[in-house]
């Protein structure tokens, strides 16, 4: 079993940051894939960026050059540095972690932070 956390969900500007952050706990957190997915009100959910084991990233177009993932392995903690965001971006987003690749089902998922990017 594995357990996520998420949190560094709020309101800000366009044009501003944020920092997200997932806790995660369980005995096999090093083997995982990490991802975080977010969910805008009536839209499909969007694999916004993965990041394994090894440091293999991944990130969907609309957010290159924006969004950085990150993760610290001696404090099981998985990051979504977000700049430049644009009311675009906001959505629910969820951290969640798959054996697999981003490409793969997530199997585990944290509860979701909010992001509001409006002025």
């Amino acid at each position: 079993q594995l357990q996520l956390v998420e949190s560094g969900g709020g309101l800000v500007q366009p044009g501003g940051s944020l920092t997200l952050s997932c806790v995660a706990s369980g005995d096999t957190y090093g083997y995982f894939t990490f991802g975080w997915i977010r969910q805008a009100p009536g839209k499909e959910r969007e694999r916004v960026s993965c990041i394994n084991s090894s440091g293999k990233i991944e990130y969907m177009d609309s957010v290159k050059g924006r969004f950085t993932i990150s993760r610290d392995k001696a404090e099981n903690t998985i990051y979504l540095l977000m700049n430049t965001l644009k009311p675009e971006d906001t959505a629910v987003y969820y951290c969640a972690a798959t054996p697999g690749w981003c490409d793969s089902e997530f199997e585990y998922w944290g509860r979701g932070t909010q992001v509001t990017v409006s002025s």
